[in-house]
């Protein structure tokens, strides 16, 4: 397995391509040209984009850059989520370089690293009416929304900006990594496990991790855990808190909480809380 160029299936004469994905989430790692912008309209999971380890949940809007290597993984089988694809390429250079067309260049610079926000009643109504206007009526919808996200207050989903070029022999091993700890992060993790996967010594997998994500292997494994427990914390409000630090590979709730606020700033307590006030 690698990171997959994968290839959306736009239709030739198609700048923009809504699509309604439901169930299981696609979850290989992959990346395309396509900018991806997706609201989640139902369900909770984990997202991986580039170097870094999201929680994702109902009433999100998620964008995901060009080449942006990345993988959604469902917590559960009921998820639904639309999406809007597009590249640059696809308006054409002349067309870019007009006043009407410059906001597609610069939203593409500007979700480069990606980002994710929070759905509103008029971001949601402009989902709609991409899904269903046709010709220059979808394109104004299109453009109504990237200013509209462009504007709108984001977390940024990774530190690292990606090219075209991923290496089949990096792919390989960055998703092997992904799917070994999105698999095994409940328990505990060895490092010579890893480095039995990647076929390196312990040494040399801490340095090429690191090399390639801007940190270390622990460290993504604790946001991996840390982005599990906030999906749980959301989509299961009245689970013990002991219990979610359980479920997300931790032996101690004082190592969880200690975890869970450096990575979030606040308890989870209070995170579970957030949304009720």
């Amino acid at each position: 397995m690698r990171v997959l160029p994968f290839k959306i299936p736009k239709p030739s004469n198609a700048a923009i391509l809504f699509q309604v994905d439901q169930g299981v989430l696609y979850n290989a790692l992959h990346h395309h040209e396509e900018i991806q912008i997706s609201y989640i309209k139902k369900g909770t999971g984990t997202l991986v984009a580039g170097d870094t380890v999201h929680s994702f949940s109902a009433g999100e809007v998620i964008v995901l850059g060009s080449f942006q290597p990345h993988v959604f993984n469902s917590d559960t089988a009921d998820c639904l989520m639309y999406s809007v694809f597009f590249s640059t390429a696809s308006f054409g250079d002349i067309f870019l370089q007009l006043e009407e067309g410059k906001g597609i260049a610069d939203f593409n610079a500007f979700a480069k690293a990606g980002f994710k926000t929070s759905i509103t009643p008029e971001i949601a109504s402009l989902f709609q009416h991409i899904n269903t206007a046709q010709g220059m009526h979808r394109l104004g919808h299109f453009i109504d929304l990237i200013t509209v996200l462009k504007i709108k207050k984001n977390i940024s989903l990774s530190t690292f900006i990606y090219e075209r070029h991923i290496s089949e022999k990096d792919g390989k091993r960055m998703s092997a990594i992904f799917d070994f700890t999105l698999a095994n992060y409940r328990q505990e993790v060895h490092l010579n496990d890893l480095a039995s996967l990647t076929s390196l010594t312990p040494h040399s997998f801490c340095k090429y991790f690191k090399q390639r994500t801007n940190k270390s292997y622990f460290s993504f494994l604790t946001e991996v855990r840390i982005a599990h427990a906030c999906s749980l914390l959301e989509a299961q409000r009245e689970i013990p808190i002991a219990d979610v630090a359980d479920r997300c590979g931790y032996k101690t709730l004082s190592h969880f909480n200690k975890n869970f606020k450096k990575l979030m700033k606040i308890t989870p307590s209070v995170y579970r809380d957030k949304d009720r006030t």
